[in-house]
């Protein structure tokens, strides 16, 4: 049988920039809804809840701008980063406006929806070290890209 030459590392899958900056907008739109909460929360429903809530969801839309710039500069594991940028929002935006609705209307978005938006959030900063871990250890996640 003969041997097959090594042919090197798998090519990188780059992130589209179309997506980058598609979560950097979703992650624009959550900062203003957590800016919204916050705002409410000083003038409308004083509740500490309704600040809890619009500091969760900003945190981590803020959190999800500089993972989307982490996606860019890893590009081997850029999808990996992206994908937590996506658990960020979506559980920050989810936790947090389940509190906000039970603190404006008594009631809740649906049943286990805080800590299920807890658990995606918790999930995404999971992936967030396993994906900085990864890079760390493959010295061809550090090498620079060519252009494309």
């Amino acid at each position: 049988m003969a041997q097959q030459e090594s042919q090197g590392p798998p090519p990188f899958h780059r992130v589209s920039n179309k997506w980058v900056f598609i979560a950097v907008a979703a992650a624009a739109f959550a900062a203003i809804v957590g800016i919204a909460f916050l705002g409410m929360a000083a003038h409308r429903f004083p509740d500490p809840k309704l600040q809890t809530a619009g500091n969760f969801v900003l945190f981590h839309a803020v959190a999800a701008v500089a993972v989307c710039a982490l996606s860019t500069a890893a590009q081997a594991r850029g999808t990996w980063f992206l994908t937590a940028a996506g658990l960020l929002l979506s559980g920050g935006l989810l936790f947090g406006g389940d509190i906000a609705t039970r603190v404006m209307s008594g009631n809740r978005l649906f049943w286990m929806a805080a800590p299920l938006g807890a658990g995606l959030a918790i999930s995404g900063w999971a992936l967030i070290l396993v994906g900085s871990l990864a890079v760390l250890r493959h010295k061809d996640d550090n090498k620079e890209r060519p252009p494309v």
